[in-house]
């Protein structure tokens, strides 16, 4: 049931997500998620900026209700879960930029000053690291 990765900063990807509100998969039959890990997995190859943040993926995060959704997380950081993305490379590119904030950052927090504009109105919940809770 549970498949060990790098434990690391990552971008945890819903595999199994919608791809809209509406629809369950694009027009070939791909699901919104498998078509969001793809992008993901490609604007990661395009740039070294990105090499330490892993691209994971999962069936299903539990967030079915908000299509194209990710986990944000790192070791000792609040994590998020983050959704209702298109499933396209702008979308990647945007969680991808946050990530990087994020796993720069001291406790996960990243200043909104730095968010790029395609998270904002994203974000579903944030969750505390192992053994802590945010003050």
């Amino acid at each position: 049931m549970l498949r060990p990765v790098e434990d690391g900063p990552a971008v945890v990807v819903c595999s199994s997500c919608r791809h809209s509100p509406q629809a369950r998969e694009d027009a070939d039959g791909v699901r919104g998620g498998a078509r969001l890990a793809q992008a993901l997995r490609r604007i990661k190859a395009g740039s070294d900026r990105y090499d330490g943040v892993a691209v994971q993926d999962m069936p299903c995060l539990f967030a079915c209700s908000d299509h194209c959704t990710v986990h944000l997380r790192a070791p000792g950081k609040i994590g998020y879960v983050l959704g209702r993305f298109t499933p396209d490379e702008e979308a990647a590119r945007a969680i991808l930029d946050y990530a990087v904030h994020h796993a720069a950052s001291d406790h996960g927090q990243v200043r909104y000053a730095d968010w790029p504009q395609g998270v904002k109105g994203h974000f579903i919940v944030r969750t505390p690291p192992p053994g802590f809770v945010a003050t």
